[in-house]
This record gives structure tokens, sequence and C-alpha cells, in this order.
């Protein structure tokens, strides 16, 4: 199989992540809740990747960096643990359904209310975003990069634009790991990552904050401190992790995190393949394409005449080519591209494929354009 729906979850991993996770089974211990040595030594090691998460993209500390189950978890915390009553939310077009549904949940409940910034000519500009901010506004939502188009937002010059006392929420799913995310330099107070994608591990989340912001936990349970309080703990990261940590995943993090920092041109690679698949697609009559070269590697169109999820199953059933059709849980996104209601076709890239992939991909579509 020619697998090119890497910006759901990377298909293949790395030696070093899949020895990292196979190592880990290999010697489990639940890390940090009990006093022997396999238990200590687990969780140095989860403060090891704490700590490498916060020093590669510029946040505020290890105690600040908090493992989650997914992005979606990361980002629910950032939302449901910070927001109050009476506060205002600015989003965007292109927030994935992890934004979009806790902002509905809490206006539906009365605790918020919420403005969607619009694009501009198929493009977010970050003062239509800051126009949206008010008096009331707690926290601006800004992706770091589309899920459905792989288009980034300059957030440098967004967080330029808003008041000092606005939070910053980044949704990094799709661009951590693929364009330069630096918290402090940018000025983000709230980073939701997706440790399956970018980076290289296999399914787990993170969320990074900022002594600005404090969130309160939205999960309860055991964290193996002050165990006698039925209060959860007052400080970080206990206070936001019950349960057990999943440690085969922060592991494979851990590796994925180090490669990541070693590799260097990834995505000028990507946006080269995404380029030629922007030049030979777009010359081709029975289809039109979505998505600008970008480093993300995701490359979105649709077949004039065929939906998007039929085209993505001849792609797997006549060419054994995996893609994903539909709306990529970015409905708004959709709305505002003209892809309503079937969608688009995605292929995402891996920094492991390159033009030969593509030219398989670009095979497959010419034999689609008589159907």
């Amino acid at each position: 199989m020619i697998y090119l729906d890497n910006a759901a979850t990377e298909g293949t991993k790395p030696i070093a992540v899949r020895n990292a996770v196979l190592s880990a089974m290999r010697a489990c211990a639940n890390p940090g809740r009990s006093g022997h040595r396999l238990s200590l030594a687990h969780a140095e090691h989860v403060l090891s990747c704490r700590e490498l998460l916060s020093e590669t993209f510029g946040g505020y500390g290890f105690d600040r960096a908090v493992f989650t189950r997914s992005c979606t978890e990361a980002l629910n915390i950032a939302l449901l643990g910070v927001l109050e009553a009476g506060d205002h939310v600015v989003a965007t077009t292109l927030e994935h359904n992890s934004v979009l549904r806790p902002l509905y949940a809490l206006s539906r409940q009365g605790v918020i209310t919420y403005d969607i910034a619009p694009l501009t000519d198929g493009v977010l500009l970050p003062e239509t975003v800051a126009s949206l901010v008010r008096e009331n506004t707690k926290i601006v939502c800004v992706t770091a990069a589309s899920n459905v188009t792989g288009v980034s937002c300059d957030l440098k010059i967004m967080r330029s634009l808003l008041p000092e006392r606005v939070l910053l929420l980044t949704d990094g799913a799709q661009g951590a790991g693929h364009i330069p995310i630096h918290m402090k330099e940018t000025g983000i107070d709230l980073l939701a990552l997706a440790g399956h994608k970018g980076l290289h591990a296999i399914q787990i989340g993170a969320l990074l904050f900022s002594e600005r912001v404090s969130p309160r936990p939205i999960l309860y349970g055991g964290t193996g401190s002050i165990s006698i309080d039925p209060e959860m703990p007052s400080f970080y990261p206990d206070r936001l992790e019950s349960g057990t940590l999943s440690y085969p995943a922060i592991c494979s993090l851990f590796e994925g995190l180090t490669i990541l920092r070693s590799q260097r041109g990834s995505g000028e690679h990507l946006t080269e393949v995404t380029a030629a698949l922007c030049k030979w697609v777009g010359e081709m009559s029975s289809y039109e394409v979505f998505s600008p070269p970008n480093a993300c590697g995701i490359f979105s169109f649709r077949h004039k005449k065929l939906p998007s999820d039929e085209v993505a199953s001849l792609l797997s059933e006549r060419f054994d080519i995996a893609v994903r059709g539909g709306l990529h849980c970015a409905p708004l996104a959709h709305k505002a591209l003209g892809s309503l209601p079937d969608g688009l076709v995605r292929a995402s890239f891996s920094p492991y494929q390159g033009i030969r992939e593509a030219r398989a991909l670009l095979s497959a579509l010419k034999c689609l354009t008589s159907v």
C-alpha cells in the first residue's frame, strides 16, 4: 500500500520509535506511582520527555507540559479548563471540531460567546481575527496549519495584533513537526499537540501552557501525589493528569522529538512534493485543486464528477493508495472553500515520502479521469 493519510496518523514510524515502544512494553511499570526502582526509572524518563517537549517548542518548563490522550483532549483542557462565565472567544474558519465543538457546547450552556473569523479570498488574515476581539475576549484560537489545505498563518503577526491580556491558543496537530513553533518567541499561551502525526510518535497528545494561564482539571482521579486530599493537587502537571500515563506512548514521543530535532529541510521537501502535485493535477480538467504548496505535505483536491468518498474508495480498491475523503472534521473550512457537502480528497505525505509516491497518485488519478 502507498499510505498517503499521514495527516490523520503518520503511517510509518521511525525504527527508533518502534524500538522505544517495544522496550517500554518489555519492562512495564507505572511511572512514578510506586517506590520501586523500575517505577522511579520510568518516572525519570517521563520527566525527560516533558523537558524535551518544552525545549522543542519554546515552552515554559517541564511542569507546564502535560500529557493527554490526544490533541483533542489537550484542546478541551485549554478551553473547558480556562474559560469562565461571561468570557468571549475568537476562533477561525480553519479550526477543527476539537475546537469548534467545545466552543459550541459552552455557548449552548450560556457560559461563553464566540465569533468565527472568516477567510478573505481563501486566506486567513491576522487583522480579520484581531478585529473580532472584544473587551471580554479571553482566548483567540488559531490553528498552526489547516488540516484540510495545509495552509498556515503567521502566528507571530497574529499575536502582535492582539491585546496583551488575550490568551493565544494554538492547535498544533498538523503544524507541529512541519513548521517552526516557538511559544515564547511567538507569544503562544497554550499549545495543543498530537504526537502521532508530524512528531513521529504513536497516539498521544500534549498541552503546553504559559504562566499566564492556570487550567482547571476536566478529569478527576488518582495522581500518585497527596492522595489523602479529596481535591486535585494544586500544582502542575499532577493537577491535569489523572490516571495512569501511557508510558509506551511517552517513550515513542521522546524518540520522535529527538529525531525531529535532528531533521533538517523536511518542510522544504514536502513543499516541493505538494508543489509538483499542484502543477500536475492542476493541469487536468477533471480535477480541482484546493491546497497550495505547503510544508505540512497536505494536498487536497476534488474530482469534478465523483464525490470525495468515492474517489478515496476507488484509490484504495483499485490502486492500493490510502487517502482520506470527506470533511476532515473541519466543516467551516469546507464551507468557506465551497466544498460542501461532499468535502475533498486529502492526500498527505510524510517526510519519508516524495516524488515517487506523488507520481503513483498522479497515475491513479489519470486513470480516474474517464470514470
